[in-house]
């Protein structure tokens, strides 16, 4: 028997994934939200090099300077999950949960979750791999599992390209249309970044599958099988 924490979900962000890359974007939140530890920026699920694989990235606290980035940290009591559907039922089959430990993400999962919605268990008896976190300027850390699992955690560029000024012209209608080329409004700011690379073989599908990323902070902890 052991210990689990209990979260509760704080954010959530929505992907759904076919065929090669798709991802949801979420930038700029409300005042509460924007730079937080449960502020996801975006969802991006692909396939690896390995085409036996898939990638999971969850990106979260959007708009860091290079100077903000170096103290920005995973906070401890703050899990990130994805959250898989491989049955088309839109209720998660598998769950990946990360969480941030003394310096460390550890990764657990893919796994089926204790229960579905918006409360979950950390499955504290399925980790998988962990990695030392990367700090800013350092060379990027890459753990992996026995299982195949692996996984990066720190800073990194913001990948996600939006021209905010010109949309905002288009909405106002002082523009009809984005430039090409555009600007890039986050050049030059970084996210928190969370990389986990699955073999297919663990996620239950070689089909479709419905994948959606939530922040969740501890609220508790209970006696679990």
């Amino acid at each position: 028997m052991k210990k689990s924490k209990i979260f509760m979900i704080t954010m959530l962000c929505l992907v759904i994934t076919i065929a090669g890359i798709m991802y949801a974007a979420d930038h700029i939140d409300a005042p509460a939200i924007t730079n937080k530890p449960t502020d996801i920026t975006d969802v991006y699920v692909f396939r690896a090099q390995d085409p036996n694989n898939m990638v999971f990235v969850a990106n979260t606290q959007g708009l860091l300077s290079p100077v903000a980035t170096a103290d920005a940290k995973f906070d401890e009591n703050t899990m990130v999950e994805l959250n898989i559907d491989n049955t088309g039922d839109n209720v998660e089959d598998l769950v990946i949960q990360c969480i941030a430990k003394n310096g460390k993400m550890k990764v657990y999962g893919p796994a089926a979750p204790k229960v579905t919605g918006t409360i979950s268990y950390l499955n504290v008896n399925k980790l998988s791999t962990q990695v030392d976190i990367t700090r800013y300027g350092q060379e990027p850390q890459i753990g992996i599992g026995d299982n195949g699992v692996k996984v990066f955690a720190g800073p990194r560029d913001d990948p996600f390209f939006f021209d905010l000024v010109q949309f905002r012209k288009v909405i106002s209608g002082e523009a009809s249309s984005f430039n090409n080329p555009g600007n890039d409004t986050f050049a030059g700011t970084n996210v928190m970044a969370l990389v986990v690379e699955v073999p297919k073989s663990l996620l239950g599908s070689n089909g479709t599958i419905n994948v959606w990323a939530e922040t969740k902070t501890a609220t508790g902890s209970t006696t679990v099988n």
